[in-house]
């Protein structure tokens, strides 16, 4: 079952993008922006992605915990170190899979990154399965994995 999970965009639907999509148990999160944080530094416009993505995240019935790829771009080489520390306050006993590169810009030359999640939720979780049965393919092999 495929939920799409709206943000504040005009341009979600003259582009055609949701904010986030859930299929099953999985999350996929869009690039997001630092939006209202454009004279922030490269910290305080990840702390701002951080907030963004922790509300939206919740609409789909999930949290940082169940995080398990991040991809960061960034327009500034140098913002990697103060970019990677506040990644690290949320992930770090987390540790999802992450890629960070550099990108000549964005559609918004205040930003200085852009991040984009995939969060996958426990098959116990993830709401789409009735009458006890998992119906989560990822789930379900996971969960006969660690049975043995």
């Amino acid at each position: 079952m495929r939920k799409n999970i709206p943000g504040t965009s005009p341009y979600e639907p003259i582009i055609g993008f949701s904010r986030a999509v859930r299929v099953g148990n999985t999350i996929h999160l869009s690039g997001t922006g630092p939006v209202g944080a454009d004279d922030l530094d490269a910290a305080g416009q990840t702390r701002r992605i951080f907030e963004i993505a922790a509300e939206t995240l919740a609409q789909a019935g999930a949290s940082f915990e169940d995080v398990v790829r991040t991809r960061i771009f960034l327009t500034h080489a140098e913002d990697w170190e103060a970019v990677g520390r506040v990644h690290g306050e949320v992930f770090g006993e987390i540790r999802p899979a992450s890629t960070m590169v550099v990108v000549a810009a964005l559609l918004n030359p205040a930003w200085r990154l852009e991040m984009e999640m995939e969060a996958v939720l426990a098959c116990s979780d993830c709401g789409c399965c009735e009458d006890d049965e998992c119906c989560c393919e990822d789930c379900c092999e996971e969960d006969e994995s660690t049975d043995q």
